[in-house]
């Protein structure tokens, strides 16, 4: 198994994302693939940092993506980032989005971890996901 999904997989998980309505309504379209240039305020997610691990079997080719989604806010507190954390985690577990190129077998929650920048204050989350892609 190689990156091939890679791609395949991120491109479907920020489709299944800025088509969540209770998502939508907490951050309206602010979801990138990396931090936005200047200075950002709000609440945002940032999707794209993960890894891969080869999962192959006798029955066929198959990898682990870890992808790692990280909620972003300048909101006093971490309340605003847990809920839309929340919001998060309750649309991609047990997802199984339609890849360009191969067939996610399940999603599952991994790890977060929250903590606050000290240069600027932004209180962040980083949540991991695996998802289990077999190949075409």
């Amino acid at each position: 198994m190689s990156l091939a999904n890679s791609d395949a997989v991120q491109a479907a998980f920020y489709d299944l994302l800025s088509g969540d309505a209770a998502l939508a309504a907490l951050i309206g379209g602010a979801i990138h693939d990396d931090l936005p240039a200047g200075a950002v305020t709000g609440t945002y997610l940032i999707i794209g940092a993960g890894e891969v691990r080869d999962r192959s079997h006798q029955t066929g080719a198959m990898a682990e993506h870890r992808i790692t989604i990280s909620v972003v806010s300048d909101a006093e507190g971490f309340r605003t980032a847990k809920e839309v954390a929340g919001v998060v985690s309750d649309a991609l577990v047990d997802a199984r989005p339609v890849l360009t190129r191969g067939r996610v077998i399940g999603t599952t929650f991994f790890r977060a971890r929250a903590r606050r920048d000290r240069r600027s204050g932004a209180r962040r989350i980083d949540m991991t996901f695996r998802v289990l892609v077999e190949d075409n």
